[in-house]
């Protein structure tokens, strides 16, 4: 699994390639997965790569968020397609859980000093473990926006739906499906914070844009 080298013309073609049909490195919203990758490319990608550049330039559009992004950085060769073997060593410098042996030494017989060491770390990685945030319950959901007819201006529908901001809510990847007759409906993917967010406060915001939008549907709804 992994890209390989992100700084090789055959590293960043993958990355190409793997974004082709994604927005992000993981899930439906910027995360350290992101950063990871982001820190690894080093340098904008060529115009020709136009889905490694478009993800690039997003990402780097969070430079002064990334260290409150989602996530926890891994190693380098866990991101990207299962079939490319990693080539990248260990990966960054992140050093999380995988760094602490609970179990020691596999000797039969323990050193003071080594049964010191790992007691130490035990209580280092509970600690860690105390310490870590309550989970936020989240869902991604998906939309459909309906336009008045084929004449709408579906850019601007979407400038209008993706201008609602609130906190708890991350808007994700869109596009425009056929209904018939010549009209398209805008399908647009969003991740809220479940107590922040609901499908009632977006129905009511979106379809305040009446001259762009007939109605709101959710499409699908998924906890996260």
């Amino acid at each position: 699994m992994g890209f390989g080298d992100l700084k090789s013309p055959s590293g960043l073609q993958l990355l190409n390639s793997f974004l082709s049909d994604k927005s992000y490195i993981e899930g439906y919203v910027p995360s350290q997965a992101d950063v990871a990758v982001f820190e690894a490319v080093g340098s904008s990608p060529p115009p020709e790569l136009y889905h490694a550049l478009r993800w690039y330039n997003h990402i780097k559009s969070y430079e002064k968020q990334k260290a409150s992004l989602p996530g926890v950085k891994k190693a380098l060769g866990k991101y990207g397609p299962a079939d490319v073997e990693d080539s990248t060593g260990t990966g960054g410098d992140n050093k999380d859980d995988d760094d602490i042996d609970l179990f020691g030494s596999d000797e039969d017989e323990e050193s003071e000093e080594a049964k010191k060491l790992r007691e130490e770390r035990l209580a280092q990685y509970e600690s860690k473990k105390a310490k870590k945030p309550a989970l936020v319950a989240k869902s991604s959901i998906l939309l459909d926006v309906k336009p008045w007819d084929d004449e709408t201006d579906m850019a601007k529908l979407e400038e209008c739906v993706r201008s609602i901001q609130a906190d708890g809510l991350v808007w994700g990847s869109s596009k425009l499906v056929p209904v018939g007759y010549g009209i398209k409906k805008l399908q647009i993917q969003c991740v809220v914070e479940d107590d922040k967010v609901g499908t009632d406060m977006l129905e009511e915001k979106i379809t305040a844009f009446e001259d762009h939008v007939q109605s709101m549907d959710v499409a699908a709804f998924n906890k996260i």
